[in-house]
């Protein structure tokens, strides 16, 4: 394409050289410049890509777009476009290169705190089951139709996106849900795409890290409310206070749900048993293969947004009482004995009490819980002390553990874990996961529970830089065999 084409829609204060150049390629990493590529010079966090300008220009690239442009470069053949926010005009150029496919989708974002790979999968179940292609975006995987691509980041950037719709349009799909993470939308990776509704899930201790405050934090997630159009819809959970926030700005249709008040979308759970639960869901009654409270959240989700999408009631409850768990959400692996370890992504204070009080509604006399937990490194130290103490609060025994150290020493992440432990709770702390998972299977007696927080689907842990092979369910079947359990 030619790069004035790309240019439209995008707010810049100069251009030098050519605006008639063609553009063969877009990318924002000066490793992978081709001949004839844009390259977007992106000012991170830790690496600035205007320090690479001359590589990518060496690499082949003949458009540049910046916030300014190094002198060492300014006399390069080249055409420089400076904006005020590279990644704004990424987000409009990557559509434009891509010919706009959010246009051609009916997109559906979720963003919240805990749930979002729950709906945002559910979703993607749902209309396929109904004999709909659909693409998902999500934190486990990416999805084009059945074809299924590795998963880099919950929300990946605004090029990787545009590019996988455009597949997704290509290949006949109709629908895509995505997952929409603070850090994606704060950093503009959603800036461009059209959508059709989003979606709100709540918002509890996460990423403060990143976004500092809480109030920074509700802000990102309530800036992609604010960015929709009239005609996409917004749907929000007000059983958390900060549901009615989201809807505060927005330009879209407002539509609410609710388990506990006045909303446009009800749910009530009937009855909960280890295969299940029954749920009536505006009036009519649903048998679910999912436990717990949260997932009739998440579930009570997936209902409005089909409804929303046009789905009628009678056909979205037959497909959602066959619908099944995603990956690493409260999957159980069970022992000849009658010991059951439950797998859970739980990585928030609030995600793991409501695991825990899923786990005690299900739970029978003498049957006591043993909680393996720890908290990743380079990321929310806030929260640490936090989970520490509610694990050892709630459970009969809790192991403190090691989760994804990366560059931090995993000794002082449980130190501060341990800081949260009142006095008189029962815990250990062993740093190695799987030295973890085999005492917590040591202690466990017939017919315990033994809850696996923090990993989930991951099949990896990350020790300093690197990743090795690591999977809870492997791990822990694993021990269950060699103690012939």
């Amino acid at each position: 394409m030619i790069l004035s084409e790309l240019l439209k829609g995008v707010t810049y204060n100069s251009i030098s050289g050519s605006a008639e150049r063609s553009v063969a390629a877009l990318t924002y990493d000066s490793r992978s410049v081709s001949e004839g590529a844009c390259f977007f010079a992106v000012a991170g966090t830790v690496v600035d890509g205007h320090n690479f300008i001359g590589k990518a220009i060496e690499g082949g690239a003949t458009s540049v777009v910046c916030q300014y442009v190094p002198e060492e470069v300014s006399g390069a053949d080249c055409t420089f476009v400076v904006v005020d926010d590279t990644n704004l005009a990424m987000g409009t150029i990557a559509s434009n290169f891509y010919g706009n496919p959010s246009h051609e989708l009916k997109v559906v974002g979720v963003t919240g705190t805990n749930g979002k790979t729950t709906i945002a999968t559910l979703l993607y179940d749902l209309v396929q089951s109904m004999g709909y292609k659909a693409g998902l975006i999500s934190t486990v995987v990416y999805k084009v139709g059945a074809r299924e691509i590795v998963s880099t980041h919950t929300t990946p950037d605004a090029i990787r996106l545009n590019a996988m719709m455009r597949e997704m349009v290509d290949e006949g799909c109709e629908y895509c849900f995505m997952e929409c993470s603070s850090h994606a939308i704060v950093q503009q990776r959603i800036h461009g795409l059209h959508f059709t509704g989003a979606l709100f899930t709540n918002i509890t201790h996460e990423h403060l890290d990143y976004h500092k405050t809480f109030a920074e934090y509700i802000r990102a997630k309530k800036s992609l409310f604010d960015s929709l159009p009239k005609s996409a819809f917004a749907l929000v959970n007000v059983d958390d206070r900060n549901g009615e926030v989201m809807l505060q700005n927005t330009k879209a249709e407002r539509h609410t749900l609710s388990l506990q008040r006045m909303a446009e979308f009800r749910a009530k759970v009937i009855e909960m048993m280890v295969e299940g639960m029954e749920l009536r869901i505006d009036g009519k009654e649903v048998w679910v293969q999912f436990l717990g409270r949260f997932n009739a959240y998440n579930l009570l989700t997936v209902y409005g947004a089909a409804r929303l999408l046009g789905f009628g009631q009678d056909e979205i409850l037959a497909h959602l009482s066959m619908l099944r768990p995603v990956s690493g959400r409260f999957e159980s692996v069970v022992a000849k004995d009658g010991t059951t370890a439950i797998v859970d992504f739980a990585h928030t204070p609030d995600a793991l009490e409501n695991i825990v009080r899923t786990i005690d509604e299900l739970r029978q006399n003498g049957q006591r819980l043993i909680i393996v937990c720890g908290c990743g490194g380079d990321r929310d130290k806030t929260k640490r002390p936090i989970m520490g103490g509610m694990a050892a609060k709630m459970a009969d025994i809790a192991i403190l553990t090691s989760d994804n150290p990366r560059t931090e020493d995993p000794e002082q992440i449980l130190r501060e874990m341990e800081a949260g432990v009142e006095s008189g709770d029962r815990y250990i702390k062993i740093c190695d996961r799987h030295e973890a998972i085999k005492t917590a299977v040591m202690l466990a007696e017939p017919r315990d529970i033994i809850l696996l927080a923090g990993k989930g689907h991951e099949d990896y842990q990350i020790i300093g830089t690197e990743k090795h092979h690591f999977n809870d369910k492997e791990v822990v079947r694993e021990w269950f065999e060699k103690f012939n359990r």
